[in-house]
């Protein structure tokens, strides 16, 4: 297979290029993790504004409608020089462009590409993570018929103290097996009832909350597809969220790895043979991940939507994750525990990786009785 670019894309690359070297000043990541998100957010906006967000995304709802390559050119490009990455929109805007009626995607849809509208997706709870059909947060229709009551909470929700407004996963037919009584709220934060609270986590952000819902009364306009449509819309949300569309780690871990051999190659840190070793299993973990999501995106090209192959690209990723961070670990040592830098923020970033987005075991479960087909027992 053919992984060079077309001249076209070729084209693309260089003008890209060009643009990031003329307007990146500034727009570099922060050292300081509670600017981080918003700095990933005012750079999505001049992203946007430039014409590099939503690539593939349909033209009529907001997009450009190019190939799914010009995505994984733009995420490569960005990894290289440095720049924030982008916000992952690409699986909430599918969702609303899949699901939604036409007002909503009307309404929602240019806020959302254009990273001006910041949205948080409330699906874990305290008693539901990895089983997530188990969630307990409710939603009731009132008597008119009008709107539906919301009552619940939901955890390691990730910017919701920023966001301005929740996909929200919640129950609306306490009657129906777990998995067919699950509904989609489009649920504006501002919305009386709804209080986020934020959670400190290891990487020393504020990224995750705790979202309450108390008595929060939601328009019965806001319902996404159908009442108890909401298990299907998920996993389709999900699909788009760990597959290769919206996977840009591939640059940014590539950057990591190759400042480690740098330094080294340049005497920086010392070379020992643990160091190597780690290097080593980093490397081919990386290009394990490269391999499969170039794989994923010829399917892409092709027309498939996303599926369940995504869970074996999110665990390739998690894996490279966690090679490179323990790999900054050994080279580092010591230094980057005791003074928490950036490093110790990237190593325990990658431990969150077999967690959030479904754990490790969930999407082992995935590729076994979807993609492989085994039985449960």
């Amino acid at each position: 297979m053919d992984f060079d670019d077309t001249p076209d894309e070729a084209a693309f690359r260089a003008e890209l290029r060009t643009w990031l070297a003329a307007n990146l000043a500034g727009h570099e990541i922060p050292d300081d993790p509670a600017e981080r998100a918003d700095a990933q957010n005012r750079f999505h906006q001049v992203l946007y504004d430039a014409g590099y967000i939503a690539l593939s995304f349909p033209e009529e709802y907001g997009g450009h409608s190019k190939p799914p390559t010009y995505e994984a050119i733009l995420n490569e490009e960005l990894g290289r020089s440095g720049a924030p990455p982008i916000e992952g929109v690409g699986h909430l805007s599918n969702a609303i462009r899949l699901f939604g009626t036409e007002q909503q995607k009307a309404d929602l849809l240019p806020g959302l590409l254009s990273g001006k509208t910041r949205w948080c997706q409330g699906f874990s709870e305290p008693d539901a993570g990895s089983d997530l059909a188990g969630l307990r947060t409710n939603a009731v229709l009132s008597d008119d018929g009008r709107r539906f009551v919301v009552n619940g909470r939901k955890i390691w929700t990730s910017f919701a103290a920023v966001a301005d407004w929740c996909f929200l996963l919640c129950r609306t037919e306490p009657d129906a097996p777990k998995h067919k009584g699950i509904s989609v709220l489009l649920v504006p934060m501002s919305t009386p009832g709804v209080e986020p609270r934020p959670i400190t986590n290891a990487a020393r952000n504020r990224e995750f909350a705790e979202v309450w819902f108390d008595e929060a009364e939601v328009p019965v306009e806001n319902l996404l597809g159908e009442r108890g449509q909401g298990w299907g819309i998920a996993n389709q949300l999900l699909a788009y969220e760990r597959g290769p569309s919206d996977i840009n780690f591939i640059s940014r871990l590539s950057a990591q790895l190759h400042n480690l051999e740098r330094e080294v190659a340049e005497g920086a840190v010392p070379d020992t043979p643990a160091g190597r070793a780690a290097l080593a299993d980093a490397y081919t973990k990386l290009r394990a991940l490269e391999v499969k999501v170039q794989r994923s995106l010829s399917d892409r090209l092709k027309g498939a939507l996303p599926g369940a192959e995504g869970s074996v690209d999110k665990l390739l990723m998690v894996q490279a994750d966690q090679a490179i961070g323990h790999a900054l670990m050994s080279l580092h040592g010591a230094r980057s525990v005791l003074h928490e830098d950036h490093d110790w923020d990237v190593y325990t970033w990658s431990r969150a990786g077999s967690i959030y987005g479904g754990t490790s075991q969930i999407q082992l479960n995935i590729v076994a009785q979807r993609v492989l087909g085994l039985p449960r027992g």
